[in-house]
């Protein structure tokens, strides 16, 4: 009973906190704003607390607050940190509007002291909220704060500035960009190399800190993009971000492992030492860590030399892809294109996992086409009579779209095992004998491609593809031609396709032509 009433009464607390919030997202009345500078300017805290919860609470329902900016600046001189965050939230948002830009100059003050202060949490929002302006005129106040806030003693702190360093470097990139001065690329390069922030975030790659390391990488990563050869992994380098993996919230797994897929191993020892600290993240919950080890994993097999060791990797790596086509359909096409990279450089990690991709009457078309794509990859001789059933389903589905990629599908199967050619013909030739327009088109044009695969073979369809056709002198004398597909119907494609097949494939004499 104890412990019901205590669960009670953390319910109710719970909602009357709702209740009490929600007070400040009731409509807005005419002359409101006017009321609200004045609770802004007003003497007591807990007013111009109550006035900052409104003016917040309008923003988000998108009405335009931004005439308070000043008043809001005024706000920012409290101790109290729960009305400095709402500030803080409230100038991101409005300070890059063009005529605040001089006035948020106003904040710098503040914003640097707030920087020294004793709360580790206090200098951390103040370098964040400086570096998420993104004002040119803030972004010279900036350079000093994060320097002291690389070196701090709180690990918070100093993940806060490594990010906010990338922040910064884009705010210079963007004016050289904009800059129509020739010698504007220069100043970002003397920019970046005066500031000295690329040495130190190498430093923070050593921080005993996991998540200092992961926003370390994310920030040199952020950089990279814009001057070449800032990054580059060292066996050192490598030990310490692996070490960190262990310990990693999963978005900073997921960063580290972007890093070490980009490192080249300088022998196979390496190699297959990565590879048994990277497996275990194989069965994390995060999609994006599991396909992020995957993507290592791969990348170092290359340079591994072990055969047994290789064999019992790819083992692995089967079943948290099965996993993965269990998600939601974004998840699944994301997952698919992936695979469709993966089959391309070891089709054995799925070949007995074929069935994973069958097509299922729920899935949106985006993911069909994908596993269509995936299960052309994995086709081989000893699973094609089992995919072709499959395929020839997915021939006679009520999506059109479906049906063509099928049906392509089909004959790329019969392009690529010449062994396995003549089961796709009689599947073709069954779907010709549908006599369904779309069906009959589309297997035509794959035809084509097949001849031209196998050259005077298969000659025997020529005139089964001709007599799924009509036109209107045959219609005339036969009278009609029930479902067959009227020749001037035939979409461009299949037109040229089956003019292809007809020139090249029958006979020369007159009777016969």
């Amino acid at each position: 009973m104890c412990i019901r009433d205590r669960y009670q009464r953390r319910v109710r607390g719970l909602e009357s906190a709702a209740m009490s919030d929600g007070k400040y997202f009731a409509s807005t009345k005419k002359g409101e704003v006017a009321e609200y500078r004045s609770e802004l300017r007003d003497n007591k805290l807990e007013v111009r607390r109550e006035a900052v919860k409104k003016v917040i609470a309008a923003m988000t329902v998108g009405l335009d607050v931004e005439m308070l900016f000043p008043d809001m600046i005024l706000c920012m001189n409290t101790p109290d940190i729960e009305l400095k965050k709402l500030v803080y939230l409230y100038i991101i948002n409005y300070a890059r509007v063009k005529r605040n830009r001089d006035t948020v100059l106003l904040a710098v003050n503040t914003f640097v002291q707030d920087s020294q202060g004793a709360n580790p949490l206090l200098r951390a929002l103040a370098v964040r909220t400086m570096g998420s302006i993104r004002v040119e005129k803030i972004s010279e106040y900036l350079i000093e704060p994060i320097k002291k806030a690389i070196r701090d003693e709180d690990p918070y702190v100093r993940k806060t500035a490594a990010l906010c360093i990338a922040k910064l470097v884009d705010v210079w990139y963007l004016t050289m960009l904009q800059s129509k001065d020739e010698a504007a690329a220069s100043d970002f390069d003397d920019k970046l190399e005066g500031s000295d922030f690329i040495s130190a975030l190498h430093e923070l790659i050593e921080d005993s800190t996991p998540m200092v390391v992961a926003n370390a990488v994310a920030a040199l990563t952020e950089i990279q993009q814009y001057t070449t050869g800032l990054f580059s992994l060292t066996p050192s380098t490598l030990h310490k971000l692996l070490k960190a993996l262990d310990e990693c919230t999963e978005w900073g797994q997921v960063l580290i492992l972007d890093a070490v897929a980009q490192y080249k191993p300088e022998n196979y020892q390496e190699a297959e030492g990565t590879i048994d600290r990277v497996v275990p993240r194989l069965s994390h919950n995060n999609a994006a860590v599991v396909m992020g080890a995957i993507r290592v994993i791969l990348q170092f097999l290359s340079h591994a030399r072990d055969k047994d060791f290789i064999k019992q990797v790819c083992r692995k790596l089967a079943p948290p892809i099965v996993t993965l086509m269990s998600g939601p359909p974004e998840v699944q096409y994301v997952t698919l294109r992936n695979i469709s990279i993966i089959v391309q450089r070891r089709p054995k990690i799925l070949e007995n996992q074929f069935r994973v991709f069958f097509c299922k009457y729920n899935d949106p078309p985006y993911v069909k086409t994908e596993k269509l794509e995936v299960l052309f990859k994995l086709a081989n001789i000893r699973n094609i009579e089992e995919l072709l059933n499959e395929l020839k389903e997915y021939a006679l589905e009520v999506d059109v779209d479906v049906a063509r990629q099928a049906v392509k599908v089909i004959g790329r199967c019969a392009i690529k095992l010449e062994q396995g050619a003549q089961q796709c013909i009689d599947v073709l030739v069954e779907l010709i004998q549908t006599e369904i327009k779309h069906i009959v088109q589309e297997t035509i044009v794959v035809m084509k491609d097949i001849y031209r695969r196998y050259p005077n073979q298969y000659e025997e369809l020529v005139k089964l593809m001709h007599d799924a056709f009509t036109n209107d002198e045959d219609e005339e004398d036969e009278g009609g031609s029930g479902n067959k597909v009227d020749l001037c119907d035939l979409e461009p494609e299949a037109k040229a396709a089956m003019i292809w097949i007809c020139l090249l494939y029958t006979s020369p004499s007159p009777r016969d032509s």
